[in-house]
């Protein structure tokens, strides 16, 4: 792939560091930029203070799973994101390329972006039953929006942090309106559900290596 013409976008946090620390690894690294997570947060980002304009962008990151098809620590290519009703369709020449150039079979994806953590398995169940999705994560759709309409040619690429069956914490009172994830707020979500602590944590880092790795072959 053409680095000088790449950009990954990749949500703050855990997930940045990752890939940073994989691209080191490849040789010629892409240039990485971190990003806020939610959708507000990231259309205010990308409209005011994201201004370069590469011929494609990456989005890598975690993602939630809404389908038993699919674990921790699996890698999927988003073929289409949906939001509130509209879909929209990732450019296929790029993700073709990117299939093609990882020399992994790495399953295509239609996904949904959620304005919150889903973070029960009552609700993955339920969004599963009424869209034809398999995965969740709360930044594509936006990206995918507004860098399409400005010419660019946009992937994504996630790992899977959280499956099915299991649920994580509630985070949502822990992300702030900026798009950060607060530390304190953060910590008392995880004190008062230890089981879905274990099962973030556990998840979490099973995925973070799995995202280092394939981002170590962009």
């Amino acid at each position: 792939m053409t680095k000088n013409e790449l950009i990954i976008l990749v949500p703050k946090g855990a997930e940045y560091n990752a890939v940073c620390r994989g691209v080191k690894a490849a040789s010629s690294a892409p240039l990485v930029f971190s990003i806020p997570m939610g959708v507000k947060p990231l259309t205010q980002y990308l409209e005011k203070d994201f201004s370069r304009s590469p011929s494609q962008v990456l989005i890598m990151g975690l993602c939630g799973s809404l389908s038993p098809k699919f674990g921790v620590g699996d890698v999927v290519l988003y073929e289409s994101c949906r939001y509130e009703g509209e879909v929209l369709e990732c450019d296929r020449s790029f993700t073709t390329q990117l299939y093609h150039h990882l020399k992994t079979k790495v399953p295509l994806v239609k996904s949904l972006t959620s304005n919150s953590v889903v973070y029960s398995t009552s609700e993955k169940r339920e969004l599963a039953e009424k869209f034809p999705v398999e995965v969740v994560d709360m930044e594509g759709f936006p990206a995918l929006k507004i860098l399409s309409q400005r010419g660019i040619s946009v992937a994504m690429l996630r790992v899977v942090s959280d499956d099915s069956q299991h649920n994580i914490p509630n985070l949502n009172a822990a992300i702030d309106n900026q798009g950060n994830l607060q530390p304190l707020s953060l910590a008392r979500e995880m004190i008062t559900q230890p089981i879905a602590t274990f099962n973030l944590i556990k998840g979490s880092l099973q995925a973070l290596k799995s995202l280092q790795k394939v981002a170590a072959k962009i």
